[in-house]
């Protein structure tokens, strides 16, 4: 067998497996797209070496596996990746001058959109400018700007595009922004911002390949390998294959199509009849997961038991009706796809389990994972436990509190915003739980998520220790338990022969890192499948 020799042999001071129980391995030996052979003598596998077998000899490295980020947006870092860069401003005035700088090389009547990985806290001003402002940056280009997936705010000349006046009613589970006198200001909210989202032409492929080329090269670079991408359209999943096909992409993806702004199981249906070529795919880099809900509304709108802190007549928002999201979710594992649904806010996450209670039981013996619950963001020991006994996952994202802890302390106040994304609860019950970033809403980052879920620090200080884990718990989170969400720890998320070869490579063990350096530490190399999708450094 040793006679055709391997494709790349690496020679570390450590190769974590994680396979329980196993000492590290000092060498690792790939062939083609599969790990071939390991071993605790760093020389035991030298007879592996042929004339065409890279060799990473890198004596102080440490190796793991590839990271998942098991909720995030790819796409819309794509799509980002050409837009104004609006998350480089640090004051109001900075921000519409980007926008300014844009409109100067921008035919008149053509969109104009921002970045939406930005907080409004992060401004001097601490607040989100308004359409008046925006019209000061431009009033001849309609102006999209978004934050995280939520929220946006347009000018005026986007307004009257959509049709939306002071008299136009809000959508179900949407909100118009006002201003103190009842006027515009130009702030759309969940299900509003398709009143305006649905009339922005999507850019030419080329230049969203291209977009997907840089943002998932990015991703790489910190050590994701898969991402799980929940918030894909008919037509993004349809530029993701393009991207596969141009061998543009640097992650593996895992897309869950999106149902948000869907009202009925009809809809779905229809949905679900756009996305029938694609469920025998057997790409391993490109693939649908299954479908998207959202039930409740982000930072701001998510929906709690208890009034907000800064308006003790709201409690959020919940944007289906659960019976309605019972024959939805429905229609969706009758056709033997899977479904994650957005749960932010406690009444959210009880109104969830409520409705995939019902689902079970009306179709029983779905196969374990069928039905996911996304963030989870505000889950008690009661609801925790009920996801447990029912079989339901649970994906967490500790960047999207680290970044947005401030914003999130005005809407919820300080008990709340310390509950949140209870990591240390959930592993204790015994839940099928995983991480990501969120991204835009979160900074997406291996080890940067690792620090967070170990630390509980944010942007406001320490929030919740008591939900801190420990470091092996959070690698298991992006790596073996993230393979298990998606079906596919006989492939991926340990390192053992006949698993792919996906790799990140550390110029140092992140276990032994100080805390204050984990955050921003980034691998030296990523693989997938063997192959170098990440590498700073000349390889040789």
């Amino acid at each position: 067998m040793t006679d055709h020799g391997a494709d790349l042999l690496i020679r570390a001071a450590a190769v974590h497996t994680l396979v329980p129980g196993q000492d590290p391995q000092r060498v690792l030996a790939v062939r083609g797209d599969r790990i071939a052979a390991l071993s605790p003598d760093p020389r035991a596998l030298d007879h592996w070496v042929t004339a065409r077998t890279t060799v990473l000899d890198l004596p102080g490295a440490t190796v793991l596996p590839a990271f998942d980020d098991t909720h995030t947006h790819l796409v819309f870092a794509g799509d980002g990746a050409h837009d104004v860069p609006v998350h480089q401003a640090r004051t109001v005035p900075e921000f519409l001058d980007l926008i300014r700088q844009r409109a100067r090389t921008t035919p008149e009547g053509r969109w104009i959109r921002t970045t939406a990985n930005w907080q409004e806290l992060n401004l001097a001003e601490r607040r989100m400018p308004t359409a008046a402002e925006l019209d000061r940056a431009t009033d001849r280009h309609p102006v999209l700007v978004r934050r995280g997936g939520h929220n946006a705010v347009v000018n005026s000349y986007a307004l009257r595009l959509a049709g939306i006046t002071e008299d136009t009613p809000e959508p179900p589970g949407g909100v118009i922004g006002r201003d103190g006198d009842g006027r515009l200001n130009g702030r759309l909210i969940d299900n509003a911002t398709g009143l305006v989202e649905r009339l922005v032409p999507a850019p030419e492929q080329a230049r969203r390949v291209d977009g997907l080329r840089l943002a998932s090269s990015r991703y790489a670079a910190t050590g994701i390998g898969t991402v799980r991408d929940c918030m894909v359209t008919l037509d993004d999943y349809a530029t993701l294959r393009a991207a596969r096909q141009q061998g543009a992409l640097s992650t593996r993806v895992r897309a869950l199509i999106s149902a948000v702004g869907l009202t009925g199981a009809a809809q779905v249906e229809e949905l679900l009849d756009a996305m029938a070529d694609w469920r025998y795919s057997a790409d391993p880099w490109l693939r649908v997961w299954g479908v998207k809900f959202m039930i409740d509304g982000g930072l701001e709108a998510g929906a709690t038991e208890e009034p907000y802190a800064c308006d003790h007549g709201f409690r959020g928002t919940l944007t289906w009706e659960p019976d309605a999201l019972v024959e939805a979710v429905e229609a969706v594992v009758r056709r033997g796809w899977r479904a994650g649904t957005h749960a932010y806010g406690d009444r959210a996450v009880r109104t969830l389990l409520d409705v995939y209670e019902r689902v079970l039981r009306r179709n029983p013996g779905l196969p374990a994972g069928t039905l996911v619950m996304e963030h989870g963001g505000l889950a008690g020991a009661e609801q925790r436990a009920r996801a447990v006994a029912l079989g339901v996952p649970v994906t967490i994202q500790q960047p999207l509190l680290h970044d947005t802890a401030e914003v999130e302390l005005g809407f919820w106040g300080p008990e709340r915003v310390a509950a949140l994304f209870p990591a240390r609860g959930w592993l204790d019950q015994g839940a099928l739980v995983t991480a990501g970033s969120d991204f835009p809403v979160g900074r997406f980052g291996a080890m940067r998520s690792v620090w967070g879920m170990t630390t509980r620090q944010t942007v406001i200080g320490v929030q919740g220790p008591q939900h801190a884990i420990g470091y092996d718990e959070a690698i298991a989170l992006h790596t073996t338990q993230a393979a298990r969400l998606l079906g596919e720890d006989h492939l991926r998320g340990t390192l053992t022969p006949g698993r792919l070869a996906d790799l990140t490579v550390w110029d140092q063990d992140p276990a032994h890192c100080r805390t204050d350096s984990l955050r921003d530490l980034d691998p030296t190399h990523t693989l997938l499948g063997g192959r170098l999708v990440h590498s700073p450094r000349p390889v040789g």
